[in-house]
């Protein structure tokens, strides 16, 4: 019975995930004839960088999201230049660029492809193999995109931010086509990430501006937090945003959230609101060997929508010679 349960499951997914593909012209081995390798370079090229520093995982799936929440999954937070999305406040701390370029100029090299593969879609592949690598799901990922040609630092002010409400949460997805569901299952990407002192250590001292803790924060933890975080310490250390199991992909993010162990004031909000504690509660849920495999599903399908939002495709923008710059 359980059986047929997921595999009925597995078919909806399928027949959702070619539905949203017809939806924005991406296709699963949209190389196979024009670069067939293009998979096993980009997956070569993440998995070389991830044996050195497992964190570049993290860093690729937040560098494809701040992307696709910019003028849509079209890599022009890769290009580098003085007024570029990339030098807007929310995405300097952004890594993993040279790794997206690496493997583009593996793919432009003489007897590879070059001028067919997109920018935009080394970093959706980028993106799903740091998730696997991390021991999370893995998918066919749509490709077929082309890179935009617009990259300004002032257009970057709808991302999400580490004080948001839900409700700004909620507004900022929803721009985006997204609804809670994808909202917290998005947000559970959280589960390998880290974050600085920088953006939270307010909840540790001064909430609200009233010399206190947040109380929505667990008192054991608090204790932790402002060990680890004290309040004349640097801005700039880094604390694990999964307490637990900072470098695996799993379910745990979810219960830090449902017992009072979120890091980022976004993160542990999601408890407060009805319709989005639902869905951290079912990603937290304590059946033994069901715990994540249920995120584990969802999060494939959140990710394949969020990386088709307003996506170029066709004779749009243009494919680069080199992601951190435009064509000439």
């Amino acid at each position: 019975m359980i059986m047929a349960f997921f595999i009925i499951f597995f078919f909806l997914f399928l027949f959702e995930a070619a539905l949203g593909q017809q939806e924005v012209g991406l296709k699963t081995n949209f190389y196979s004839s024009s670069c067939p390798k293009v998979e096993s370079i980009v997956r070569s090229t993440v998995e070389a960088r991830f044996d050195k520093d497992p964190t570049i995982a993290a860093a690729l799936l937040r560098l494809h999201f701040h992307d696709c929440f910019v003028h849509g999954c079209d890599a022009s937070i890769l290009i580098d230049s003085p007024s570029s999305e990339r030098k807007a406040l929310p995405n300097l701390g952004l890594r993993g660029f040279d790794v997206v370029e690496d493997a583009k100029a593996q793919l432009e090299a003489d007897g590879a492809c070059p001028g067919v593969v997109s920018c935009a879609d080394i970093l959706a592949l980028a993106a799903r193999d740091a998730v696997d690598l991390s021991g999370g799901p893995s998918w066919g990922v749509p490709c077929g995109r082309r890179d935009g040609r617009v990259s300004f630092s002032s257009d970057a002010s709808g991302l999400p931010g580490p004080a948001d409400s839900v409700a700004v949460q909620r507004l900022k997805f929803a721009a985006k086509g997204l609804d809670d569901h994808d909202l917290v299952t998005l947000v559970g990407a959280h589960t390998i990430g880290q974050t600085d002192c920088l953006f939270f250590r307010y909840r540790l001292y001064n909430f609200t501006a009233t010399g206190n803790a947040d109380p929505s924060i667990r008192q054991p933890f608090l204790v932790q937090l402002q060990s680890t975080c004290p309040k004349d310490g640097p801005a700039s250390q880094r604390v694990a945003l999964d307490t637990g199991s900072q470098l695996k992909f799993d379910a745990g993010f979810f219960k830090n959230v449902r017992d009072g162990n979120g890091i980022l004031e976004s993160d542990q909000r999601l408890w407060g609101d009805e319709s989005t504690r639902r869905v951290v509660n079912n990603y937290a849920g304590s059946i033994r060997g069901l715990l994540g495999l249920r995120f584990n599903f969802e999060f494939p399908k959140a990710m394949v929508k969020m990386s088709s939002i307003e996506v170029k495709t066709g004779t749009q923008g243009e494919i680069r010679k080199t992601c951190s710059k435009f064509n000439l």
